[in-house]
């Protein structure tokens, strides 16, 4: 098995070395291409309007002065062009990756980009912060559980059109209540907010950040399953149709398009 290894979070990220060590469990061809500084929040960006700088960081090891996508994109067609991979891992993030989070999620769109192009791909992702705010990052609980899901999700295995996000709770490996497959749940508050502050010139400049609310998600959810303690495991794909939506639609825009004149 050859597999291709990148994150969001950077070449030097301790979640990438703990990815890398669970990727060994498989093979020892294992390609390390992440991007040069962090880029979380990237979502599927590519790189467009600037050229990609590379910098060649050891054997199988690159750093990409771009996105997640730039780098799965990077690998396969050029420094692995030979012998593709068999398998895409992202991650391992610095945070969980779970409900509206896989939108804006650069570690989840690495993995996309990989399913993308014809690979089976898997999203690994830490939780952090349910614990006290200053509590270490249990970055031994996704080492010691991430090659049993990996293999058993490989025995498994799953459709084309799917990434697999896995999210290991904060907790310690041996507070793990269990695995549970999971859906993609939805926050009932909104967490995102914008800190406003002046620099010293008087001029405005934001923070973006997260406030640590809780909300009440159904059982089933990958939101419950974290908060619980659980290992979750969540098929995801591209297709964001609404298909209820698709069928109500029709009765009222199919047939000729409606003009202005037609609007009151």
């Amino acid at each position: 098995m050859r597999i291709l290894c990148t994150n969001d979070d950077g070449i030097h990220a301790t979640g990438l070395a703990v990815l890398e060590r669970i990727a060994r469990h498989f093979t020892e061809d294992v390609w390390v291409v992440a991007p040069e500084t962090e880029q979380s929040g990237a979502s599927r960006a590519l790189t467009l309007t600037a050229p990609i700088r590379v910098r060649e960081a050891g054997p199988k090891r690159y750093a990409i002065a771009g996105t997640p996508t730039d780098c799965v994109l990077l690998a396969v067609q050029d420094f692995m062009r030979e012998a593709r991979p068999d398998l895409v891992l992202s991650g391992v993030n610095r945070g969980q990756n779970i409900a509206e989070d896989v939108t804006f999620s650069g570690t989840i769109a690495g993995a996309m980009q990989g399913m993308q192009l014809g690979i089976p791909a898997v999203a690994f992702s830490q939780a952090r912060g349910f614990r006290a705010p200053d509590a270490p990052i249990p970055w031994e609980t996704a080492e010691t559980y991430g090659p049993g899901v990996l293999a058993a999700l490989l025995k498994q295995g799953w459709p084309k059109g799917v990434v697999m996000n896995v999210n290991f709770p904060d907790r310690t490996p041996d507070e793990v209540a269990e695995v549970e497959v999971t859906f993609q749940g939805l926050r009932d508050q909104h967490i995102v907010y914008a800190d406003r502050r002046t620099d010293l010139r008087g001029q405005a400049y934001y923070w973006l950040g997260f406030r640590g609310q809780l909300s009440n998600p159904p059982e089933g959810s990958d939101l419950r399953a974290i908060y619980e303690g659980r290992i979750s495991v969540t098929p995801l794909h591209v297709d964001l149709t609404h298909l209820e939506t698709i069928h109500e639609l029709k009765g009222v825009l199919g047939g000729a398009a409606p003009k202005r004149t037609d609007i009151g």
